[in-house]
């Protein structure tokens, strides 16, 4: 299986299964002398973790964090880092009647059809869980931007209210929802990114566009653009540089202009549900499923600092890349 690492100077490979012994990422190209513990790393985790809310899955997983290589006295060795987080709730009985069906929304049917092999408890590598190498990834990456006084903000929004039904009809939700998880880049100084094929919004795109959830991405007013004039879409520019609007986002021709670069990213409804749903099995027999499971009911809120975290490795590396040609 190919596609996973990410980056050039600074590149994440991530590694692991839902329910295997553990999952984590093996990072190139951090630079040395960079201040590091896994109490910075697990701050990052602990904010992907399932929460207290109704929705959110009941699977426990401390996520405890532990670097194996590449920091020596609390500081990195510009060696590559290896950190891993080891799986603890695993419960493989649960999944035993997923052997032989396709999940909808889920990657079963394309897996099992591309490798000829698939990991049914939760998905394996198409689980939600692979985004904890990429935290990891991104924490890391964000300690190493605040000392470029470069900061990463998101925060996610979501509407309950198409689950009204459900919780007043018989007190268990049965369905899920989407939303979008707004991020912003404070700091990033103009003249990162290309201007053809490696353009930073287009880099930071398909970054984003990576994980598993998200289903489109915008760059600041992204497809708003299409209902405004020229004159309303243009930012006009000033003396110092600064522009007066910012609906390019912070991106222009595929490099940074110094002014806040925003992205949105649209977070599809979790696939696992408990309504009955048609599908078909291994033997392309159609059947109909209520998948039971200990599964989010929305994610949005858990992938903010997973987003987070793909614009940072973004961020960095084209950093690293703006230094290496000055």
């Amino acid at each position: 299986m190919a596609g996973n690492t990410f980056g050039k100077l600074y590149r994440v490979t991530t590694f692991g299964e839902s329910h295997g012994v553990a999952l984590g990422a093996v990072i190139d190209g951090c630079p040395s002398g960079i201040a590091l513990s896994e109490s910075d790393i697990q701050k990052y985790l602990d904010r992907r973790k399932p929460s207290s809310s109704k929705l959110s899955t009941t699977r426990k997983e401390n996520d405890k964090v532990e670097i194996l290589s590449g920091v020596f006295e609390g500081k990195t060795l510009g060696t590559p880092i290896c950190a891993i987080v080891r799986n603890v709730d695993t419960s493989d009985k649960e999944y035993e009647t997923l052997k032989s069906i396709y999940r909808p929304g889920h990657a079963d049917y394309v897996y099992e059809k591309k490798y000829g092999i698939r990991d049914y408890r939760s998905g394996g590598r198409s689980s939600g869980r692979e985004t904890i190498g990429r935290v990891i990834g991104g924490a890391i990456a964000s300690k190493v931007l605040k000392n470029e006084n470069i900061s990463i903000e998101a925060k996610g929004t979501y509407d309950t209210e198409k689950l009204t039904n459900d919780i007043e009809e018989n007190g268990v939700i049965n369905d899920s929802i989407g939303g979008i998880v707004s991020c912003k880049v404070l700091g990033c100084p103009v003249g990162l990114g290309e201007p053809v094929f490696d353009k930073l919004d287009a880099e930071i795109s398909k970054a984003v566009m990576s994980i598993g959830a998200v289903k489109g991405v915008e760059i600041g007013a992204g497809f708003n653009v299409v209902s405004m004039l020229g004159s309303e879409n243009n930012d006009e520019i000033e003396p110092n540089g600064k522009t007066r609007t910012n609906n390019a986002g912070g991106i222009v021709g595929g490099i940074s202009n110094g002014e806040e670069i925003i992205i949105n990213a649209a977070i599809k409804p979790t696939p696992t549900i408990g309504k009955l749903q048609h599908t078909i099995d291994i033997n392309d027999k159609p059947i109909t499923v209520e998948l039971k499971g200990r599964n989010d009911i929305c994610i949005v809120d858990r992938a903010v600092v997973v987003v987070e975290s793909m614009v940072a490795m973004t961020i960095l590396d084209y950093l690293l890349q703006y230094k290496a040609y000055a």
